[in-house]
């Protein structure tokens, strides 16, 4: 299954095109092995249960998607979206789960119906999608009233200090061990998307703005965070 994807979102796509056969082994490097904590964190956040259908937005090359499917077991569904097919096939290879669907779409216009998933994730995602506050209604439509959704991701830091810091890594480490890989531009980009993305207090209130309950929690001295939002009961 696959939906449109817009011009805008398709330039984004392609730099994830490009980084799929190194971006398990970069955020391994990158983060020493601590993204995978991070993402656990999200899930549990979550809140999944045994036979819920669930669905990993943005999936990349699946470590979300395999999470939400040990949580679901076997009589569970979960769905691995995202607008990269090269990210999706990585996944498909390390994770072929039976209860696990991978579909092609753009968040920003989901083929799903309304109220339909007992919960949500996506890990680095909304900070590279074209327009946030769609994205976050498309995520409200889908999920059943009382779901949660949990929302992974970088964004600057409060204080000017650890800005800089954040800044000075990207730039001296992240981006020559990308560049070992041809992949500078790709990993540069990564600064520039940090500087447009909102940070806690803003994603928090873009959230209510939809009709979400919201809480953001800080990590890693809040250069990252967790946005746990719930689709009020009807």
């Amino acid at each position: 299954m696959t939906t449109k994807i817009s011009s805008n979102s398709a330039e984004i796509r392609d730099i994830f095109e490009r980084i799929a056969p190194h971006y398990d082994q970069l955020n391994d490097w990158l983060s020493l092995g601590q993204h995978r904590i991070w993402k656990k964190m999200a899930v549990k956040w979550a809140s999944p249960k045994p036979g819920d259908t669930c669905v990993d937005l943005c999936c990349g090359s699946g470590d979300l998607t395999k999470l939400l499917a040990k949580e679901v077991g076997g009589q569970g569904k979960v769905y691995g979206v995202d607008f990269s097919p090269q990210q999706m096939a990585i996944g498909k290879e390390k994770f072929p789960l039976p209860q696990i669907e991978w579909i092609e779409a753009d968040v920003l216009d989901l083929p799903f119906p309304d109220n339909n998933f007992d919960a949500a994730t996506m890990g680095y995602g909304l900070r590279n999608v074209v327009d946030i506050s769609r994205s976050l209604q498309e995520i409200y439509r889908v999920l059943k009233p009382g779901a949660k959704a949990a929302i992974l991701d970088f964004h600057l830091a409060y204080q000017p200090f650890l800005q800089q810091f954040e800044h000075l890594f990207l730039e001296n480490v992240a981006v020559p061990l990308a560049e070992r890989f041809g992949l500078r531009d790709e990993y540069a980009y990564i600064w520039e998307s940090l500087q447009k993305f909102p940070q806690g207090t803003q994603q928090v209130a873009l959230a209510k703005q939809v009709g979400f309950a919201a809480t953001h929690y800080p990590i890693v001295v809040g250069t990252m965070g967790v946005l746990v939002v719930t689709k009020p009961e009807a």
